[in-house]
């Protein structure tokens, strides 16, 4: 799990008693300061009691804090919060104030649009939900996870498709595959002189060639932490996707101080996604020992980390345990991100002392990790 947020004393004493501390605090509160005073404006800012005494006053008048949604909330109070407070200001939101947007009123479900923001807030707190609100969070997971493997489809199709072939031609009907010169010097005859348009009678197409790959391994070491929730989904959508490529074994491990094989499910992310448990600390050398447990063929494995690199146990045995795997020939890639944005928070020291073990790190789209594996697959 990634550490908490410092907060300097003052800030803390600010955030404790609002905006109407301004005078005597003065600008403490950095960006992630503003951002909690912001979440907690935005729901303790409904208590009648706390505004007479004006407490969050000038929040009640529509500034930033209104403008959150319920999901957002959500997903702003597990980026800034420890655990203990994250459930305590979910409980506040449920029982005091009856926000129930997204936790127990599934008519709201049915009427929001999918989208990851709110299949991060349902993943957040699935375990707060009923089953019938449960029936319906599951409904809106399966639209965006659609979603999400149709765009990878697309990348993983191109980057394990085979090399195309000049010299020789095929039948089978793909864009990608079409021989323009071949096309059009075929149809020049067919020009209509008033619209100057080549009428086209018929397309020829090159073949690829598609290499005979040996069985290969992929295993997907996912870190469950709070913080690598945009991780976790992307790296479920993945492992489904690169589980119907022929040739190539796929597990998926989650982790955070235990271990949890999800491979048996990694056709299925949706069914993956409702069982995974965010939060926790974090045992990474545990997880890759457990990954060279699964290892058949060494020089034909690849394990993918996926991680902020924050270690909770020994820094030592994971790097000894990262050296055994690269000394062994098997391929060990770190992530410290793996979504559409592949913005990377991680610990960059420990990133490069996974390196100097003989690892690659880095950040990537699912896009990015499908051309890579595939380029080493046929390397």
């Amino acid at each position: 799990m990634s550490p908490p947020l410092e907060t300097s004393q003052l800030a803390r004493w600010r955030l404790i008693l609002g905006e109407a501390a301004d005078g005597a605090c003065g600008s403490c509160l950095d960006a992630d300061a503003q951002a909690m005073d912001a979440a907690m404006a935005w729901l303790y800012g409904r208590d009648p009691e706390l505004a007479g005494r004006g407490v969050f006053e000038r929040r009640q008048g529509g500034r930033e804090a209104s403008a959150l949604t319920t999901p957002e909330w959500i997903n702003e109070i597990h980026r800034l919060f420890p655990q203990e407070t994250i459930e305590r200001l979910e409980r506040d939101a449920i029982e005091r104030f009856e926000i129930d947007d997204v936790v127990t009123n599934p008519e709201v479900l049915a009427r929001a649009q999918p989208n990851e923001t709110l299949l991060k807030a349902v993943l957040r707190t699935k375990h707060l939900m009923n089953p019938e609100v449960l029936a319906m969070a599951r409904k809106l997971v399966e639209a965006v996870v659609r979603q999400l493997m149709e765009a990878l489809a697309r990348d993983l199709q191109q980057a394990f498709s085979g090399v195309l072939d000049r010299r020789r031609h095929s039948r089978l009907k793909f864009a990608r595959n079409l021989d323009f010169r071949r096309t059009l010097k075929d149809n020049l005859r067919r020009i209509d002189p008033v619209s100057r348009r080549i009428v086209v009678e018929r397309l020829h197409f090159y073949s690829r060639n598609q290499r005979s790959l040996q069985p290969w391994q992929v295993i997907l070491l996912v870190d469950q932490s709070g913080s690598m929730l945009d991780s976790v989904i992307h790296s479920a959508v993945t492992a489904a996707c690169l589980w119907g490529l022929p040739g190539i074994r796929t597990h998926l491990v989650a982790f955070d101080t235990a271990i949890v094989d999800l491979t048996d499910d990694a056709a299925d992310p949706v069914e993956l996604l409702m069982k995974v448990q965010l939060g926790g600390g974090t045992d990474i050398q545990k997880a890759v020992a457990y990954a060279a447990e699964l290892i058949e063929h060494p020089a034909r494995s690849i394990v993918v980390l996926i991680s902020d690199f924050y270690e909770g146990s020994s820094e030592q045995l994971l790097l000894s345990r990262v050296r055994a795997l690269t000394s062994q020939k098997t391929l060990f890639l770190g992530l410290a991100a793996l979504d559409s944005r592949a913005n990377p928070v991680y610990d960059r020291a420990l990133a490069a002392r996974l390196v100097a073990a003989g690892a690659e790190v880095g950040a990537m789209t699912p896009g990015h990790l499908a051309a890579w594996l595939a380029e080493k697959i046929r390397s």
